[in-house]
């Protein structure tokens, strides 16, 4: 099963790769299906699972269901800063400065040296500035 497992996830991140974002997320979301059911399955691996299939959703502009996949990356493994990233991109998409904010810190706060990070935290300050500026 575990090796089923592995094989699944290794098929889904080349689809991922190869820009076959439906057969990629059919197999994340097989993975991700296996691995609560079996309890098996690395933190990390599981992880960059729900990070990636959060990915596929976002770039078809389905910012909740992404959001609900970065979330669930970020439960399962606390320490991965991509997911933060990717959930405050989403945030600041819709205008939830403090949410991006927050996101992009902890992204940060896991790893410094995080450039995209530190360039969005910086540009969701200034539009959250000129918002505020506006009267918005």
């Amino acid at each position: 099963m575990e090796e089923d497992n592995s094989q699944t996830l290794e098929y889904a991140h080349s689809e991922f790769k190869r820009r076959n974002f439906q057969q990629a997320e059919e197999l994340y979301t097989k993975y991700i299906s296996s691995c609560s059911q079996s309890r098996e399955c690395e933190a990390s691996s599981l992880a960059t699972a729900y990070n990636n299939r959060g990915q596929i959703k976002y770039l078809r502009v389905d910012f909740h269901e992404a959001v609900e996949d970065y979330t669930s990356a970020i439960q399962t493994d606390s320490g991965f800063e991509v997911p933060f990233y990717n959930r405050g991109l989403v945030h600041y998409r819709l205008g939830f400065f403090d949410d991006a904010k927050s996101d992009f810190q902890q992204a940060l706060k896991l790893n410094p040296d995080f450039e995209d990070a530190k360039v969005s935290l910086q540009q969701t300050i200034l539009d959250q500035q000129h918002k505020i500026n506006r009267g918005y």
